[in-house]
């Protein structure tokens, strides 16, 4: 699949150490270290279930390259059902390398996956869990549409995460416009 300036395909076996290496960034984890897995295993866990999306729902997080560097992963991300802390939904997730940020390249993503899953899937609702200090997360989310709903808790001692939620409907409302580059500092 391609848009304006990404290529994404569905994750792959050979995939794994570029996810690896991915989590390993202090920068990429700064604001969700907790949901990190960790450990080799724990991350080919991870992708395993990603393959296994794929493979029962023809959909889930891709893999992610620039157009004009297609064999250069800078992320993985897209839409999965799950559940987080108890809330099931389809769930918009990314993680971009540093070097990508602050292009709209993780917008251009979402904007993609969100248009899938409420014009093609025919989805209710599109979700996403974000901490509250993620500031450029919770802008990004906030100019595709989703809303502050409320909070998650995944436990005791652990930080709550907000709620962030586009409905159908309210998508059907909004003006089709080009995301907007977030600059996100490391």
């Amino acid at each position: 699949m391609v848009t304006h300036r990404l290529v994404l395909r569905p994750p792959r076996e050979n995939d794994l150490q570029t996810l690896i290496a991915l989590y390993a960034d202090p920068a990429v984890n700064r604001f969700c270290a907790a949901a990190t897995p960790q450990g080799a295993g724990a991350v080919e866990a991870q992708l395993q279930g990603w393959i296994a999306h794929w493979q029962k729902l023809g959909f889930g997080h891709w893999a992610i390259a620039e157009r004009d560097k297609p064999e250069v992963l800078i992320g993985f991300g897209g839409l999965m059902h799950r559940s987080v802390a108890g809330h099931a939904g389809l769930y918009l997730y990314y993680r971009i390398t540093p070097q990508a940020w602050g292009r709209g390249l993780a917008s251009e993503m979402a904007l993609h996956a969100i248009e899938q899953a409420f014009e093609q899937r025919h989805e209710g609702a599109v979700v996403a869990a974000v901490l509250p200090s993620n500031a450029p997360t919770r802008k990004t989310l906030e100019c595709l549409g989703l809303r502050l709903k409320g909070a998650l808790a995944d436990g005791p001692g652990s930080a709550a995460a907000l709620l962030y939620e586009l409905s159908a409907d309210r998508w059907a409302s909004l003006p089709r416009a080009e995301p907007e580059a977030i600059a996100f500092a490391a």
